[in-house]
This record gives C-alpha cells, sequence and structure tokens, in this order.
C-alpha cells in the first residue's frame, strides 16, 4: 500500500492550494480516501478535512472548511484532490491523506493507513 501526497509549498493568503494524494497497492473500490492536516507544534488533527469514497464517490467536508473545500478523484490515475481556498496562515500545516476501510471518514481511525504528509506554508 502506498499514498504519496504532492502539491504543496508556499500559499500566499488568499490563494489556493491543490494536493493530490497518488495511491497504489491495493483495491480502490474497497476503500474511502481521506485528507488530514498537522498544524506546527500540534498533534494531527481528530477531524478531517473531507473525505470520498471510492464505493459510492460520496463525499463528505468538515464544516468548518465545507465553503472552502472540494476533493475529486481521478479513477483512471488513482489520484485523489483536494482544493482549499482563500488559505490563511491559519491554513499551514502538513496534509495527509489517509486510507480508510470506512465509508464516511469524519475522524481518524485506528485502521487507517497514512501517506508522508505534505508541507503547506501559507504566507500573510
Amino acid at each position: 500500500v502506498q499514498l504519496v501526497e504532492s502539491g504543496g509549498g508556499l500559499v500566499q493568503a488568499g490563494g489556493s492550494l491543490r494536493l493530490s494524494c497518488a495511491a497504489s497497492g491495493f483495491t480502490f473500490n474497497d476503500f474511502t480516501i481521506g485528507w488530514f492536516r498537522q498544524a506546527p507544534g500540534q498533534e494531527r488533527e481528530r477531524n478531517g478535512i473531507s473525505c470520498i469514497s471510492n464505493v459510492d464517490g460520496r463525499t463528505y467536508y468538515s464544516p468548518s472548511l465545507k465553503s472552502r473545500t472540494s476533493i475529486s478523484r481521478d479513477t483512471s490515475k488513482n489520484q485523489f484532490t483536494l482544493q482549499l481556498s482563500s488559505v490563511t496562515p491559519e491554513d499551514t500545516a502538513v496534509y495527509y491523506c489517509a486510507r480508510s476501510d470506512r465509508r464516511v471518514v469524519v475522524t481518524k481511525g485506528p485502521d487507517d493507513y497514512w501517506g508522508q504528509g505534505t508541507q503547506v506554508t501559507v504566507s500573510s
């Protein structure tokens, strides 16, 4: 199983970020892909940003970020994308994608499989 995040970097406040998660080594239709983040000096957030189910394509968005977030998937490339708009310095974090066997990934789960993360820094 491999999850590789990309697309991080330095973003100016007010801009947008587009992160990708390339997945391989497992049967995608059996799992949901979720996105989480970990701010500097803090633990990885318990609540996820968003998720998309490969079983039925349903999506979930954290209420606090829903207005700024979009999740999508490209099944031909086994790639999952998270877009976050109108970023602020508070969005600075390492962003992770995770594979879960739960249909909806609202919070971290004990059996989730994680990528290594991609750093996003938002400058003011």
